[in-house]
């Protein structure tokens, strides 16, 4: 998390691509030299695979002005940001990461002069990247981030989730997608297949290698429910269109579709059956071939057919479409022949399969472990379906599943929609939404979430409730254990595909209770499109359900805080910016957090702070034509981060407060004791070390530093910022504001304490003169008659401290993951900070260093607007409005740049009023000695 680190990671690894060839040339020049054959051509470029930062590290290695040509030409990147880093905290690591990214979207694009003659092609027109994301299990980087939207055109790379991934079919933590078996397994593979068998050297063609990767990592499922999923890319389309188009050349209307080792002769069949129903059940490997009449039993809106089964396709089971009944396919013509669509069923993970306690003995349902989908469109012209089976025997290798079975129905797809609308989702909170499904019910259910489960998880159970035993219907809650028993005999377990068009296809194998939640990110100002999340589930139509469905609250608040954390963050210094603007318009000073309790006032200021930033973002994006996010869902997300950002910031106040508070009571505590107990024997050994440190104090370099106090601090924060870490440098200044502070709460509380004692002094003349005298004021203490205004100075100084502690609190916190860095590589080679990071953070100790509660007053003349004199006020809302919208844009990094821009401004009426020689702080409120 640091800009300079992945700097030098990037040189780093330009560094060893060039090795890594050289050493190529340097063993074929040995070879040669000691007469040994040589073949094929030498490696002209490496394929880089990076995981987390190293993903971003091998793009911006990829467009180093020291690479090679041609160097690198394909990226696989494994839980990679690539549009921003996960939480963009550090100004240097941001801007990194924008020229980076522009680079990239300029390298895909035509080369041209400024009058516009073309000059050469695109930089990276050979460059092929894909992205895989980790999932909904990945809590530090999510899919929205790894999206190569807007980077890489998707005729040169695409981002896909592992949990969509052909044999993984697994959401993964963000180490885990290292070491996972089955993601390592499919990824090697297809490493394996990009290389040309003929020459050793990956595949030149772009296209080629993309339809690797394609073919390679993706499955079927998206493409065979299209019905449902969101459409494909244009140039996915066109991919998926030349597929098939070249497939029907070779393969179409043939009965050679499966291998020709699975292949059937009809004499093994034994005889047909016809099936006069919709739903079509098998349960055994009977080596029968079932008929289904299209015309008949995909009439009444039932046109599309659906096939789930756990046989394997070709050696288990195999599907074809029929003109016409008896015929082979020699007898028809060529436009007629049978059509196997064996190919389309698409495998999908099953959960673990049940043993037999002996053989021959019936189990449990094994889970289904393939699904066939035919709409309407892909049955035209054809009038019978078949589904044949394969004889037992005829099946070598390992054995079928002990209790094999399949069921296909057709079905209208509108009699398995489920509708849950934003109400009812947020009602089932507090009360479960049951449903209950009778036998005979569709096979597929299509359960649309008009919220995205992953902004709202919901906690799925499904209970079976009947399988035609008895006819006495729906169990009781009680349930009847032993029915139970007997429909997991006949029932095969239920399997829901779960679609999201941020993060893809999330199955969820063996669905008896399961909390349902994928990895998007909406109500974001750059999500577009619907944010609904639909469910496609799979039920055993023989028997009844009874599925309930409630929002999982614990699942939901950790859901909201890793998707809009960047989004709190930058509201957070907003909320702070407004604050101080109150208490630099409100005389007397009002607290921190008074400021913000009074921000929050209904319906103002509160509507205006929260609707204005999101009217100048929707402006903004109606000047630069970018899509509107959904208005409902958008403010509301915003609505609940600026409350939460507020909340955050109380209680950074309140215990600053009480630690502040604690300290100072103590510190006035032990001083009365010792005004009381000065003149103790045992007290003289003090009275000696007191003497002993006034001598040091008496020195003249002690001298000039306690005449100038401002000069340590100063020198200290800007050296550390400059050529340690900028954070070391915040530190002095978090700790110079403490000691404000202390000293000012600490004089307010003596001062009121006096206050207090003279006025008791008064009441009770008889009571109390030893006190009185012990508490008698001293040279140089205020008067009687301006206690009162000096105890309001020191309270006013305190506030603005402490408004400024917190606000440099926050600025702090923001370089604490590259201190963390920093910290892990002490002993290895350093190099100083980037310079934009130092200077947001001088800028930042000259604003806490040159600012109090004076400044704020100040009379020295501003620009004016309108004829307006500007204000710090005015300022302060305006670096607030900016926080606001870089929260809202995921870069709270831009947060510093309005804190930086006030510390100039700072710094500059200083400047201006030591110049001028004017009073700093107009007519200043002061206390003196009558």
């Amino acid at each position: 998390m640091d800009g300079r680190i992945l700097e030098e990671h990037t040189e780093y690894v330009v560094y060893a691509i060039h090795r890594i060839l050289d050493q190529y040339k340097e063993s074929h020049d040995a070879r040669e030299s000691d007469g040994a054959a040589t073949t094929g051509s030498l490696p002209r470029s490496v394929i880089l695979i990076g995981h987390s930062m190293g993903g971003f590290v091998a793009r911006a290695a990829t467009i180093h002005p020291r690479l090679r040509r041609s160097a690198v030409e394909t990226i696989l990147t494994l839980s990679s940001p690539h549009q921003s880093p996960p939480l963009a905290l550090q100004p240097s690591l941001g801007d990194y990461y924008k020229s980076i990214n522009q680079e990239w979207r300029k390298g895909y694009e035509v080369q041209t002069t400024q009058t516009g003659r073309y000059v050469s092609g695109p930089k990276l027109s050979n460059v092929v990247v894909v992205s895989v994301s980790g999932g909904f299990n990945d809590y530090q980087v999510r899919s929205k981030l790894e999206s190569l939207d807007g980077i890489v055109p998707p005729t040169h790379g695409f981002m896909m989730s592992s949990t969509s991934m052909k044999n993984v079919w697994l959401s993964m933590e963000h180490q885990t997608i290292l070491w996972c078996n089955q993601l390592v397994v499919q990824v090697s593979h297809t490493l394996l297949s990009l290389v040309d068998s003929r020459t050793g050297q990956p595949f030149p063609d772009t296209q080629k290698r993309l339809a690797i990767f394609t073919k390679m990592l993706h499955s079927g499922i998206p493409q065979s429910f299209n019905w449902k999923m969101q459409p494909q890319s244009p140039w996915s389309a066109q991919v998926l269109a030349k597929d098939v188009k070249d497939t029907a050349v070779s393969q179409v209307h043939t009965l050679s579709d499966c291998p020709s080792s699975f292949h059937w002769n009809d004499d093994i069949l034994e005889r047909d059956l016809y099936i006069q129903t919709t739903t079509v059940t098998i349960l055994a490997m009977d080596g029968r071939r079932r008929w289904l009449d299209i015309q008949k039993l995909g009439s009444n809106g039932k046109s599309h057919f659906i096939f789930v089964t756990n046989l394997a396709p070709c050696s288990g089971v195999r599907i074809h479409l029929w003109p016409q009944k008896g015929k082979s396919s020699s007898d028809l013509p060529a436009g007629k022949r049978v059509l196997e669509v064996t190919s389309k069923m698409v495998q999908i993970p099953a959960g673990p399969a049940p043993r037999q306690v002996e053989p021959g003995s019936q189990t449990e349902q094994a889970p289904p472990s393939a699904v066939l989908h035919l709409a309407p469109e892909e049955m035209h012209g054809f009038r019978f379906l078949t589904i044949s089976v394969a004889p037992r025997p005829t099946i070598s290798g390992r054995p079928p599943p002990a209790t094999s079975m399949a069921v296909g129905q057709f079905f209208n797809p509108d009699e398995g929609e489920i509708d849950f609308t934003p109400v009812s989702m947020l009602l089932s909170i507090h009360s479960h939404k049951d449903i209950f499904l009778k036998e005979d019910h569709p096979l597929a259910f299509n359960l649309s979430f008009a919220i995205s489960l992953g902004l709202l998880p919901v906690t799925f159970s499904l209970k079976t409730a009947g399988c035609g035993i008895k006819d006495s219907g729906l169990l009781d809650e009680a349930g009847d254990n032993e029915n139970t028993k007997l429909c997991k005999l006949r029932c095969f377990p239920p399997v829901a595909l779960a679609w999201d068009p941020t993060s893809g296809l999330h199955v969820f194998p063996n669905l008896y209770s399961e909390t349902l939640v994928v990895d998007s990110s909406p109500a974001l100002r750059t999500s577009t499109g619907a944010e609904k999340t639909n469910v496609f589930l799979l039920l055993d139509p023989h028997c009844a359900y009874k599925a309930s469905i409630a929002v999982s609250v614990t699942s939901a608040a950790s859901r909201f805080w890793l998707l809009y954390f960047s989004q709190i963050a930058g509201f957070c210094v907003a909320v702070v910016f407004f604050a101080l603007m109150r208490q630099a318009h409100a005389r007397p000073i009002p607290s921190i957090l008074k400021a913000v309790e009074s921000n929050l006032r209904m319906p103002f200021p509160f509507l205006p702070f929260v609707a204005v930033p999101i009217l100048l973002s929707l402006f903004f994006s109606f000047l630069v034509s970018q899509p509107f996010p959904p208005f409902s869902s958008f403010t509301i997300v915003l609505i609940i981060c600026y409350l939460l950002a507020n909340g955050i910031v109380i209680l950074l106040i309140l215990v600053s407060q009480l630690v502040f508070y604690v300290a100072a009571y103590l510190h006035v505590f032990i001083k009365t004791r010792w005004q009381l107990w000065e003149g103790n024997f045992g007290f003289l050994f003090l009275h000696w070390f007191m003497n002993l440190s006034s001598r040091f104090f008496s020195l003249k370099v002690v001298r000039i530093l306690r005449a100038n106090p401002l000069f340590v601090p100063i020198s200290a924060a800007i050296v550390l910022s400059m050529f340690v870490h900028p954070a070391l440098g915040l530190f002095i200044l978090l700790l110079y504001h403490a000691l404000c502070c202390h000293s000012s709460l600490c004089n307010s509380l003596t001062a009121s304490l006096r206050s207090h004692a003279r006025k008791k002094e008064s009441d009770y003349k008889t009571e109390g003169n030893y006190l009185s005298q012990q508490l008698k004021a001293k040279p140089g203490s205020p008067s009687k008659e301006n206690s009162s205004s000096y105890i309001q100075t020191q309270e006013d100084i305190f506030h603005l401290r402490h408004g400024l502690l917190v606000l440099h609190i926050l600025a702090t916190l923001m370089f604490v993951p590259s201190l963390v860095s920093w910290l892990q590589r002490i002993g290895m080679h350093q190099s100083f900070p980037r310079f934009l990071d130092s200077f947001l953070c001088i800028c930042l100790i000259l604003h806490g260093i040159f600012s109090s509660e004076s400044l704020l007053n100040s009379e020295v003349p501003l620009p004016r607007i309108m004829g307006k004199e500007v204000r710090l006020n005015l300022i302060y809302l305006i670096a607030g409005i900016y926080s606001y919208l870089s929260g809202m844009e995921l870069a709270p990094y831009k947060v510093l740049y309005a804190m930086g821009a006030i510390g100039i401004i700072s710094f500059a009426l200083s400047i201006l009023q030591a110049w001028t020689g004017a009073t700093r702080f107009g007519r200043r409120r002061h206390w003196h000695r009558h």
